[in-house]
């Protein structure tokens, strides 16, 4: 039996394109052959780092083929020891005999199919003339959700935000190879109606997307929240905007962008319009007015890593000349 490779940050980083991931994950989506139960999610208590650690056990497989479980665990405070939120490994596995092909860095998996399954929304929902993206937040996945978004739209200028202004500077040289206007902003209400994508990967339990600021036309990409107290848009711009989801049945149960005006009674479940396996295939079309606005809610589905691990695995193959 051989040994599982090991397929680091660094591979990933330096082989992902993002057109391509997107298309891998849109032709996943198309079908209905791979089985992925709802993941498994436990909250530690975490008293010295004053938040709980969330750990996440998301398995997948598709019969014949191949198969996988990330084990990944949030910890929204470890900015305090230098260290990212997300942290993990994923196993990648033949499903004839369950051997290991190999083991992957989950954080930078996670990053890169988080940021590709936005820009698949993106793809369907937001205006194809879009030219200007609002980044809200600094973390890990906030340059990956710009290269993603930038995949599928003609992006111009990319504006960034976040409490933090060095961490937001950061972020900006992280891309200052790209051909982009980049902008750090301090006024995230003056920002957000300047954006013809908004995109928001935080941890935030208070929102901060306002409804009041919106203008026609706009799409919105909601990342960060993942559990039923985290939101990152207010009610305003729930009743606003046409809903949509990664996957229906998880987004209106662990994202509280959902859940509390589901809750509130102020949207139903049939409010929203879509998920990503309506949208690949074709059993719900959307067709965007020039006065709507759109919202993508995105709690991440384990479909996407067993994509995503594929996706590097073969890349793998072709680098080793296998």
């Amino acid at each position: 039996m051989a040994e599982p490779v090991y397929i680091d940050h660094s591979f990933i980083e330096t082989k992902t394109d993002f057109r391509e991931l997107v298309s891998a994950l849109r032709e996943g989506f198309s079908n209905n052959d791979t089985l992925t139960p709802e993941r498994h999610h436990h909250d530690f208590p975490n008293k010295e780092m004053g938040a709980d650690t969330t750990m996440l056990l998301m398995p997948s497989w598709q019969d014949g083929k191949d198969a996988g479980v990330k084990v990944v665990t949030l910890s929204p405070n470890n900015t305090r020891l230098n260290l990212p939120s997300i942290q993990g490994t994923y196993i990648y596995m033949d499903a004839l005999s369950a051997e290991v092909k190999a083991i992957l860095d989950a954080k930078s998996l996670t990053n890169k199919r988080t940021a590709a399954a936005s820009a698949l929304a993106s793809s369907y929902l937001s205006d194809p003339s879009s030219k200007t993206l609002l980044l809200i937040g600094t973390g890990a996945l906030s340059p990956e959700l710009i290269k993603a978004h930038c995949s599928v739209r003609p992006i111009k200028q990319v504006m960034i935000w976040g409490r933090n202004i060095e961490k937001a500077e950061a972020v900006k040289r992280l891309l200052a190879d790209r051909d982009l206007d980049l902008e750090v902003v301090e006024q995230l209400h003056e920002a957000i109606p300047r954006a013809d994508i908004i995109s928001a990967a935080t941890l935030s339990k208070e929102p901060l997307i306002l409804g009041k600021y919106l203008r026609a036309g706009q799409h919105i990409d909601l990342v960060g929240s993942f559990k039923p107290d985290m939101r990152e848009a207010d009610n305003t711009v729930i009743q606003k905007a046409k809903l949509f989801a990664d996957v229906r049945s998880m987004a209106t149960k662990e994202s509280g962008d959902f859940a509390i005006p589901i809750a509130q009674g102020l949207i139903g479940l049939d409010d929203i319009i879509a998920d990503l396996f309506d949208l690949s295939q074709q059993k719900k079309s959307y067709k965007r007015a020039e006065c709507d606005i759109t919202v993508f809610k995105s709690v991440g589905y384990a479909m996407e890593d067993l994509i995503a691990a594929r996706y590097y695995f073969k890349k793998w193959n072709d680098v080793k000349g296998l």
